[in-house]
């Protein structure tokens, strides 16, 4: 019995003695050191990875937030360049229509005075038997017809407001007075006529006004 016992201990101490287990021993600690160090490495690269997503998080939110600003600006610029344009437009436009508004302003005077010309001339003056003046007044109305033709060829339009509704965007008022016949507020008389081009007054007509008793 204590023999046997003598040989088993002999095989194990054989087997745990093998030049065979003793020399893969280092490989297997090898494997193990590499497996925690491989553990090691990916808990070190975690947080690196962490804070390189936040970077990439904080630049694409800077970037939107650039992307809105600049959004935001070119909106701005169109509508700046909108307001311009129409602007421009309207300048254009109004320099077509009332370019000729100074020189039509002069022109009212000599209207003016080729008015008073034919209204000073006696109707019982004008007849054969005076063909000098005859000739000199029929002269005058077709000039001032023909100057009225011009003015309504170039917007212009001759404001007569006799018994019409006081407009103090194209009348003004020289005086307020109770005329009978006349309505209150209403137009009484024309001591100048006014004109106005392409709906703007370019002289109010000057006028009495009838007021109630």
């Amino acid at each position: 019995m204590a023999s046997w016992c003598v040989r088993a201990v002999r095989q194990s101490y054989s087997v745990v003695a093998s030049p065979s287990i003793l020399r893969a021993s280092p490989r297997l600690l090898c494997s193990a050191a590499q497996q925690k160090n491989g553990q090691g490495a990916e808990e070190e690269a975690k947080p690196e990875h962490s804070a390189a997503e936040n970077a990439l998080v904080e630049e694409k939110t800077q970037l939107e937030e650039q992307l809105k600003e600049l959004t935001d600006k070119y909106k701005r610029a169109l509508a700046d360049t909108e307001n311009l344009r129409t602007r421009s437009k309207k300048m254009v436009d109004d320099a077509k229509l009332y370019g000729i508004q100074g020189f039509c302003k002069d022109l009212l005077e000599v209207a003016d005075i080729l008015e008073k010309a034919t209204e000073s001339v006696p109707k019982e003056e004008v007849s054969n038997n005076n063909p000098h003046l005859k000739n000199l007044y029929d002269g005058l109305v077709m000039t001032e017809v023909q100057m009225q033709k011009v003015f309504t060829k170039h917007g212009l339009v001759k404001l007569n407001p006799e018994g019409e509704k006081f407009n103090p965007y194209e009348h003004e008022a020289l005086f307020h007075a109770p005329v009978e016949g006349k309505e209150p507020g209403t137009v009484a008389v024309v001591t100048k006529v006014g004109y106005k081009i392409h709906s703007r007054t370019l002289r109010p007509a000057l006028v009495g006004v009838a007021k109630g008793p």
